[in-house]
C-alpha cells in the first residue's frame, strides 16, 4: 500500500494509526520470526463485561488493520488472569454465598458456584467464549495458570528476583505507606492452605531461586519463585507476561494510564519492551458515572443484544474510542441505524473509503452485502 493512501485510511480510521504504531515497532527493531501478537488480559473473577468485550473488539480490529498493512503473521490471544486471588466474592454469580471459604484462593481453584465447570475462572472463561463466538472472532484463550505451572514464565520470574531491589524501588512510592513496610513483588501460594499470600519476604536467594517468606502464622517458610510456587504482584505480574509472552499490542482503559505506566518502567528491568497501547475513554451511564463492574451501573452485553443487533454494539465500540460516551438503552436505536447507514455505503464505496468505514473493520475486511427492510 503506498504511503499516500495509508495516510488517507489512517486520518479517517483509527485502527490503520494503532496499526501504524506496530509496524513502526518492527522498523525500529525487527525481530525475524517473531509472530506479532495482539493481547488482551481478562481476569475471570466476574462473567465478562461490557467493557471486556470492548478491550477485545478495538484489539481485534486494530490488528485486522495491521494484517491490511503488513505481511508479518498475527495473533489474537485473550490471556486469562487465572491465577490471581479471589478478593471479593461477585454478587452476579449464581450462589455466590458458597464461596466466602475460598477468598484468597487462585481462581482457577475456587470452586464454580453453579456447579457446571470445574472452578469460578472455568465458568466465566466459558461465558467469554459464548460471547466472542457470537461476534466471529479469529482469537485464543490462555491462562496464566498454565503458564506460571509450566514453567513458561521461569526465565522472567528468575529476572524479576535478579532485580528485586530495582523493581521495589520504583514500586514503593506508589503504593500507600502501611503497605511499604511488607511489600513484595512475590505472592507465594501458601501449601498448607492454596491461598495466594500477600506475606513480607524476609531473605532473597537469588543463586537458589528461592524466597524465605513469613507464614500467617509466623512460620518462616522457604520456597522458589518458579513452577507456580508464586505468582506476582498486579503491575510487575503485567510487566513480566509482556516480557515473557513478547506481547506487541493492547489495549486498556484510562483509568489504568499509572499502573500501564509503571508496568512499562517494569518491563525495562526485565530486559524487556512493553507493546504498543490505545488508552481509551471510559463510558458513562445516564448519570455521568464511570462504568465499572464495581459498580453494576450501565449495561450487560446481554442486554444490549437483547434489544440490538450484534454488529450495532460492536460498532459502538468502534466509534470515537477517545471519547467518554454514555451506555444506555436508549443509545442502541442509534447504533442500529448507524450500522446500516454504513453498511448500505460501502458497496459504491471506493477502496480506500471501504477502509475507512467502520464495517470493514467490524466484519475483518468481508462486510455482507446490505438489506435493509
Amino acid at each position: 500500500m503506498d504511503a499516500a493512501r495509508e495516510k488517507s485510511i489512517a486520518d479517517e480510521a483509527w485502527p490503520f494509526e494503532e496499526a501504524r504504531k506496530i509496524v513502526n515497532r518492527l522498523e525500529s527493531a525487527p525481530d525475524q520470526g517473531h509472530t506479532v501478537l495482539f493481547e488482551a488480559a481478562y481476569c475471570p473473577s466476574s462473567p465478562p463485561h461490557i467493557d471486556t468485550f470492548g478491550e477485545i473488539a478495538r484489539t481485534a480490529m486494530v490488528r485486522q488493520a495491521f494484517d491490511e498493512l503488513s505481511d508479518e503473521p498475527t495473533r489474537l490471544i485473550i490471556f486469562s488472569e487465572d491465577m490471581d486471588a479471589l478478593r471479593k466474592v461477585p454478587e452476579n454469580l449464581p450462589n455466590h454465598d458458597k464461596l466466602n471459604a475460598h477468598l484468597g484462593m487462585p481462581l482457577t481453584v475456587v470452586p464454580d458456584p453453579s456447579g457446571k465447570r470445574e472452578s469460578v475462572a472455568a465458568h466465566n472463561v466459558a461465558r467469554l467464549h459464548a460471547v466472542l463466538d457470537v461476534f466471529d472472532f479469529a482469537y485464543g484463550i490462555q491462562s496464566a495458570t498454565g503458564w506460571y505451572k509450566s514453567g513458561r514464565f521461569d526465565p522472567v520470574l528468575i529476572k524479576v528476583l535478579e532485580n528485586y531491589d530495582a523493581i521495589t524501588e520504583v514500586v514503593l512510592p506508589t503504593i500507600e505507606p502501611d503497605r511499604r513496610a511488607t511489600y513484595s513483588p512475590f505472592l507465594p501460594v501458601c501449601k498448607r492452605t492454596g491461598r495466594v499470600l500477600q506475606v513480607p519476604v524476609v531473605e532473597r536467594k537469588v543463586g537458589e531461586g528461592t524466597i524465605v517468606y513469613r507464614d500467617e502464622d509466623g512460620t518462616l517458610i522457604e520456597t522458589p519463585v518458579t513452577g507456580g510456587a508464586c505468582k506476582l504482584q498486579s503491575t510487575v505480574d503485567t510487566a513480566m507476561r509482556w516480557v515473557a509472552r513478547k506481547v506487541d499490542y493492547e489495549v486498556s482503559g484510562k483509568d489504568q494510564i499509572d499502573s500501564v505506566n509503571l508496568s512499562r518502567r517494569l518491563a525495562e528491568i526485565l530486559g524487556g519492551r512493553a507493546p504498543e497501547w490505545l488508552s481509551y475513554e471510559m463510558l458513562i451511564d445516564e448519570n455521568g458515572a464511570e462504568i465499572s463492574k464495581a459498580r453494576g451501573n450501565g449495561l450487560t452485553i446481554e442486554e444490549w443484544l437483547s434489544h440490538g443487533s450484534v454488529e450495532s454494539l460492536a460498532l459502538f465500540m468502534y466509534q470515537s474510542p477517545h471519547t467518554a460516551r454514555r451506555l444506555s438503552f436508549d443509545v442502541i436505536p442509534g447504533a442500529v441505524d448507524d450500522y446500516r447507514e454504513h453498511l448500505a455505503a460501502y458497496a459504491d464505496a471506493d477502496a480506500a473509503a471501504r477502509l475507512a468505514n467502520p464495517v470493514w473493520h467490524i466484519h475483518a475486511g468481508d462486510p455482507p452485502t446490505a438489506d435493509n427492510p
